[in-house]
């Protein structure tokens, strides 16, 4: 694209570093159609250049990487591989969220960190089958019980992604005890933890949200990582905005795959590649317009963000911006397979990978129908 919203060097220069492996990104993208797999030679990758520390605060080894860096890495690994980036996005945001509040239990802290620069992954296993959204306010059905110094947790987890990958799984339970809810780490190979193998989804499959099953796993007390209360439920997730900036990264892929076939692609009838046609040019143009102004949310967005001295002064515009980058990414997509044709559908295409992909962002939090009525209410309660 024309406008480069990079800011600093360092930021140029992990742009550069993902731009070089983009190439071997799509090479395996095919791959990440087949059922139950998930890009473990690109995480492997992201990890050799330190990606996986970007957001670790500096003291623990890391980069101290705030949004803004943050989105767009994001948005720069999705041009290669959709699935990739959604799914060490949800990493990289934990870790921005800890960075940013610093509500980790200490003793998890003290060794979890250096576990985490030395290439360890995190993932928040929330959503269950049953119970609703954790957006949505549902409260998890996963019981934790404590005895003899030691917790005991029960229960399933959906849609946790690169499950398959992750080496420490943040398990949101209700204590029987008190009936709080929490965070406890729960590393992979732990007695009674599982993956059962239901993602099957046509977008994102390479993301590998499997079942987490939770059987009787006993883990020492301190791994409690923290107490959720109305503050946390409240405050603004900033983080969650690697959701946009990874879909809008699909968009930009469907977009420079479109217009390198306007611009080979010559049908005998016409004589010139197809570029060459206005209506087709207008329909490049009508992308490109598109894709900078969501572009332009997502930026503005997270320096907001990331300038705010009150957080939850610019929730608002994080909710808004996932909903306006994510319809505009979908509504690009659907543009470049109108300028590719049929042939964009077609199995070998990346074009149908971004079609599919894309799509998912709809059922990312926050949810567009709980942002739109939260505007809304808002408006009305206060004209």
């Amino acid at each position: 694209m024309v406008f480069d919203f990079v800011r600093t060097n360092e930021q140029q220069s992990m742009i550069e570093t993902i731009e070089a492996l983009i190439p071997a990104f799509k090479e395996r993208e095919h791959n990440l159609s087949k059922l139950n797999s998930y890009p473990k030679e690109n995480i492997e990758d992201l990890k050799n250049i330190f990606y996986h520390s970007l957001t670790l605060p500096k003291e623990f080894g890391g980069a101290g990487g705030d949004l803004y860096t943050l989105v767009l890495g994001q948005e720069q690994i999705a041009k290669g591989s959709g699935a990739t980036s959604l799914s060490i996005g949800w990493h990289g945001g934990s870790l921005l969220e800890f960075s940013e509040k610093r509500n980790w239990n200490p003793e998890v802290v003290s060794w979890l960190a250096e576990k985490i620069r030395a290439g360890a992954l995190i993932n928040t296993a929330a959503t269950e089958k049953g119970a609703g959204s954790p957006t949505r306010g549902a409260l998890p059905m996963t019981t934790a019980t404590e005895k003899n110094g030691k917790w005991t947790i029960s229960g399933e987890k959906s849609y946790t992604s690169l499950a398959p990958l992750i080496d420490y799984f943040f398990v949101t339970a209700t204590i029987k005890e008190t009936e709080e809810v929490a965070t406890f780490v729960i590393p992979q190979d732990t007695e009674g933890v599982s993956i059962k193998e239901t993602w099957d989804s046509v977008g994102m499959r390479g993301t590998a949200s499997h079942d987490l099953v939770l059987e009787n796993v006993e883990i020492p007390k301190n791994y409690l990582v923290k107490k959720h209360d109305a503050e946390n439920k409240s405050a603004a997730p900033g983080w969650l905005l690697h959701i946009p900036a990874c879909y809008i990264g699909i968009a930009a892929a469907a977009r420079d795959e479109a217009v390198s076939f306007a611009a080979d692609y010559e049908p005998a009838s016409l004589g010139e590649p197809i570029g060459s046609l206005s209506t087709v040019q207008q329909q490049i143009g009508e992308m490109d317009i598109e894709l900078l102004s969501a572009r332009q949310v997502l930026y503005h967005t997270a320096l907001a963000y990331d300038e705010a001295l009150e957080k939850d002064e610019v929730k608002n515009l994080l909710q808004s911006a996932k909903v306006k980058v994510t319809n505009a990414a979908i509504d690009i997509v659907d543009r470049a397979m109108r300028i590719v044709g049929p042939q964009a559908m077609s199995e070998s295409s990346l074009m149908q990978r971004y079609y599919n992909d894309v799509r998912m962002g709809l059922h990312n939090p926050p949810m567009e129908d709980m942002v739109k009525k939260s505007f809304g209410d808002k408006a009305v309660k206060h004209p």
